[in-house]
């Protein structure tokens, strides 16, 4: 993985030094960024300067051996799991994996019982024994039917009522989103399910897998190529009119690119309290909630539980959710998703640069969701790549 100097990038392309444009440069070195700069590299032969203001590749995804040796996502518990082969098959170009089926707790009632809700939940918190069918019923006669769902708050009472709605939900998302359910898009909670029975995994995608070696691993993998130039700890601005590049590639701030000529896209970011302990474990799973809203953070991650690293020390993050900060999550409301489309219709207009990822179409994405889209705009350069060779070579003809 080349990582060159501002200077070297104003001289062109490490790979071909007798050039002096590189074919895209691609702002952001996470999972778009990433993907897209491997596949223009390996599948078409492009030159390629990717650039991230962090200094470091991986973006949210990144992971590293702490103080302490043990190996820690430094912004949060990054999790892979999808329902799709082919972005199984990419990935393992760089990387082999683990098996691991993530489990989460809630601390509620001073009891620490699954989360996604299922038949464990219910038993433990009310001292039941129910059967499947009997927790059906049981949810049934609390939920409160609500005649059109608009808000996330009307998911869950929809599903299953008020008291396990102020249990679970409403304090956690107050924390996470700084606003109460009822001002949020149904999406937020629709992605969370609601058990009756005893599976406790907190998805239930077909592939849960971890890199075996980690997630900043396998980004190096995928960057090392000759025709990829990486520059780090290096602002888009301070770029932008310096290196010389045929088409432009954004996976930062959608808003920022425009220098919030429309406003700002209101975004949630995250603050990270990260702890050793001298001991092997500090919790039984890899993540607990809390969703009280007497406790200031959301979750504590413990780390070992999703690499499997064998380590007589143990190393937890809490965290934070904050409105100062990087940007982690758009927020899922009516008039934020109204701005975003004036802002795509600016994008739209401005000739040679395509937005890309979360922050750059404004869209709460899983990691394997990214990839797919990363995946898809390379089939798209493709196609028009081959379109265009094609009618070269009938005006030759």
């Amino acid at each position: 993985m080349p990582t060159i100097s501002l200077e070297a990038a104003k001289s062109g392309p490490s790979c071909q030094p007798e050039c002096t444009t590189y074919d895209y440069l691609i702002v952001g070195a996470g999972f778009a960024g990433s993907v897209i700069a491997e596949r223009l590299a390996e599948g078409l032969g492009r030159r390629v300067l990717l650039i991230d203001r962090r200094p470091h590749i991986a973006g949210n995804a990144y992971d590293h051996f702490d103080a302490a040796g043990v190996l820690v996502h430094r912004y949060g518990p990054h999790i892979f799991h999808t329902n799709a082969q082919r972005i199984v098959d990419y990935l393992s170009r760089f990387t082999e994996w683990r098996p691991y089926e993530h489990r989460v707790l809630a601390q509620v009632d001073d009891k620490l019982v699954p989360i996604p809700i299922n038949l464990t939940t219910l038993n433990t918190l009310y001292g039941l024994s129910m059967s499947p069918e009997e927790a059906e019923v049981f949810l049934a006669e609390r939920a409160e039917p609500v005649a059109t769902i608009r808000t996330s708050e009307d998911v869950v009472i929809n599903q299953i009522g008020r008291e396990l709605y102020e249990k679970f939900f409403r304090g956690y998302t107050r924390k996470q989103w700084g606003l109460d359910p009822s001002a949020l898009d149904k999406s937020v909670t629709s992605r969370i399910p609601t058990r009756t029975s005893e599976d406790d995994r907190y998805f239930g995608d077909t592939f849960q897998i971890m890199p075996r070696d980690g997630y900043t691993q396998m980004f190096e993998r995928m960057l090392d190529h000759p025709n990829i130039d990486v520059l780090l700890g290096t602002d888009f601005k301070a770029v932008r009119d310096e290196v010389k590049y045929e088409h432009l590639i954004y996976c930062g701030p959608i808003d920022e690119y425009f220098d919030f000529q429309l406003g700002r896209l209101p975004y949630r970011s995250l603050r990270f309290e990260h702890q050793t302990l001298e001991q092997e474990h500090y919790q039984p799973v890899a993540v607990v909630n809390y969703p009280h809203p007497d406790v200031p953070y959301t979750r504590i991650t413990e780390y070992k539980h999703l690499t499997g690293q064998t380590h007589p020390c143990t190393s937890i993050t809490y965290e934070f959710p904050c409105d100062d900060g990087d940007p982690y999550y758009p927020v899922p409301r009516a008039e934020n998703a109204e701005l975003y489309k004036r802002y795509r219709a600016l994008a739209e207009q401005t000739p040679n640069v395509t937005f890309l990822g979360r922050l750059g179409t404004y869209k709460y994405y899983n990691m394997d969701q990214v990839v797919g889209q990363a995946l898809a705009l390379y089939r798209d350069i493709q196609a028009a790549n081959a379109e265009v060779a094609a009618e070269t070579e009938i005006d030759a003809s």
